[in-house]
């Protein structure tokens, strides 16, 4: 009988999860749910961006690599600015020349620039639409159409709530994310016949370094369960969603938020 719940679930996949790029960090948490299930994995980092961010980890990107390798994932850092519209292209190409093909993308990168619409400024607007939009979208394209059909392939997308609430000041931010949940369920019917499953995960306020002393108690008193999320909260539904036991789920966009309250 075929163990229902393999000890290494991931063995002989290929992974490639954007926006790894410090320990405290909800792609890094992936990845190591993702390494410790067997994935070989392709990391990607863009560190410029992360050097303007509060929660900045000086190397964070090559410790994450490091922590993983010396664990024994057999892991690649790539760098690269998924502005650019070749960037997409790119990495999913270094998956198949390091790894020899890609089964699981997670699309875990952002941009966040701040602003609400009377302070919209239009290169803060195209740059989220170019990260998070243009960059998942081509991302998706690039690993479908590279990968043999066949059962097996995942597809994880990420929101950020703004479909269940307002999220003042961060109308480029907001949008960028409404996209990829509208999305979702057109890409999963146009590839479940190739054998891709397509998703995205809404972590909810998650305790990655961004939460400052100020809000902790507001978001605490609006958060059931006692305590804010975490991105082992957020890897533990995105590696289901990569599992083979995953595999009927498709078109969705699951809040993993432990009935975080709104208004």
């Amino acid at each position: 009988m075929t163990d229902p719940f393999p000890k290494r679930p991931f063995a002989g996949r290929v992974a490639l999860v954007t926006g790894a790029s410090r320990r405290g960090g909800i792609g890094f948490a992936i990845a190591k749910r993702l390494a410790a299930g067997g994935a070989s994995l392709l990391l990607h980092a863009f560190s410029s961006y992360d050097e303007g961010q509060r929660w900045h980890e000086p190397g964070g990107a090559e410790a994450c690599a490091t922590d993983l390798a010396s664990a024994g994932a057999d892991v690649e850092l790539m760098e690269a600015d998924l502005a650019d519209p070749a960037s997409p292209a790119a990495l999913v190409a270094r998956a198949h020349e390091r790894f020899g093909g890609l089964d699981l993308l997670v699309a875990n990168h952002t941009h966040w620039g701040g602003g609400g619409i009377l302070d919209l400024a239009l290169d803060s607007l195209d740059r989220h639409y170019a990260v998070i939009v243009r960059g998942s979208l081509l991302l998706v394209k690039e690993m479908a159409q590279r990968r043999p059909e066949g059962p097996g392939g995942r597809v994880v997308l990420f929101s950020s709530g703004q479909h269940l609430g307002p999220m003042t000041g961060e109308i480029g931010y907001v949008t960028s994310k409404g996209a990829l949940v509208q999305a979702v369920p057109s890409l999963s019917a146009e590839l479940i016949a190739r054998g891709i499953t397509v998703n995205a995960v809404n972590p909810g306020p998650n305790d990655t370094g961004w939460v400052s002393d100020e809000l902790r108690p507001e978001l605490l008193a609006r958060s059931p369960l006692g305590r804010i999320g975490t991105p082992e909260d957020t890897a533990d539904l995105v590696s289901f969603l990569c599992s083979e036991q995953g595999g009927w789920v498709t078109g969705q966009v699951l809040n993993s938020e432990g009935g975080f309250q709104r208004g």
